[in-house]
């Protein structure tokens, strides 16, 4: 039975990412870091993929979609624009290398109030996952000597970069697709909005 209801198109199970991103030029100083290290380690999975810090991580059926978006509408509404500093580059030993968030006050407050979202955006299965460690990948799922190699000389390397956050991004990836399409910005727009517990489900 579950089966069944899975194949029809209301229930497929999505994949979402809900995302900040930086501005263009930003964008593209890191591609341009992304490119780099996927060409002097042979890593090209590096190379693909929009610079952006990820929030959350959650697989929900897609006819869920449109509640998810109006509840993340009315986070996104109360939320002030807050800027984000980029300072070098940090490590999750073995298989990550990222260029390190230097601000993380403004966004541990965000996944705070996305958090009182999470009974939407959780199946039977699976709970949704946020990021409290805010980064940035530059490269990840790395074999053990790209990752050495690549450690030794991105952990002497330098950078800088900011950007003021002022929206968030979903993104959405079918069950079997392979890439992630976006689906709805979400603006902050610093306004007093009032949400009842009920509206949560």
């Amino acid at each position: 039975m579950k089966d069944e209801m899975l194949s029809l198109p209301g229930y497929r199970l999505c994949d979402y990412l809900l995302v900040l991103q930086p501005h263009e030029e930003l964008c593209n100083k890191i591609m341009h870091i992304k490119k780099e290290f996927a060409e002097k380690y042979q890593a090209p999975s590096a190379a693909f993929g929009r610079p952006q810090i990820t929030l959350a991580t959650f697989s929900q059926i897609l006819m869920m979609e449109d509640r998810i978006c109006n509840r993340l509408k009315m986070i996104g509404m109360a939320m002030p624009a807050f800027k984000i500093e980029l300072k070098d580059f940090g490590s999750f030993p073995s298989h990550t290398i990222y260029i390190n968030v230097d601000t993380k006050v403004a966004t541990k407050l965000l996944i705070k109030h996305l958090k009182t979202a999470q009974q939407l955006l959780k199946t039977n299965e699976q709970k949704p996952h946020f990021i409290e460690d805010s980064h940035l990948t530059v490269a990840r799922k790395l074999l053990p000597w790209q990752f050495e190699k690549g450690w030794l000389e991105y952990s002497h390397k330098h950078f800088t970069g900011r950007f003021i956050a002022n929206s968030m991004l979903l993104l959405r990836r079918p069950d079997g697709a392979k890439s992630y399409q976006p689906v709805q910005r979400f603006e902050f727009l610093n306004m007093p909005v009032v949400t009842k517990q009920g509206e949560l489900f």
